[in-house]
């Protein structure tokens, strides 16, 4: 997949051994709560029937993480891609490539004030939800 800057990067299955990017790329956005939980996190990457990272020249660079149904749903738990590489298509070009790979599905997704902008340029619908963690 070509990027606007004329690099190219590749979208392909999550493998356990890139846990550790993973780890990096939430620590960059100060995402410490998912890191806080490393067995669990990689028991959710296993487990997840969509899991996928961006790479360029073998270094992972954004990843997304979710479930589906295969027909209805298709929803994302979570999606980064690095700072230094933000603006460049990778967002759009992951949430693309899983849509592809479920085309009959919606594509459901939480999130952050600062991406706002981001989902709203590409036609996304805002809707409201809740959250509630650790059966409290």
């Amino acid at each position: 997949m070509k990027l606007k800057n004329g690099t190219h990067i590749r979208i392909r299955s999550y493998k356990r051994t890139d846990y550790p990017a993973i780890v990096r790329l939430n620590e960059e956005q100060g995402w410490t709560n998912l890191n806080e939980r490393e067995e669990e996190m990689k028991e959710a990457w296993d487990r997840s029937n969509v899991a996928y990272v961006a790479e360029d020249e073998g270094n992972v660079i954004g990843y997304i993480r979710g479930l589906t149904d295969f027909t209805v749903s298709l929803y994302v738990c979570e999606i980064l891609v690095s700072k230094d590489d933000r603006g460049q298509g990778i967002g759009k070009s992951l949430l693309s490539f899983v849509h592809k790979q479920y085309p009959k599905t919606r594509l459901e997704l939480l999130s952050t004030g600062e991406s706002y902008d981001f989902y709203e340029k590409r036609g996304y619908q805002m809707l409201y939800g809740f959250r509630k963690s650790n059966g409290n």
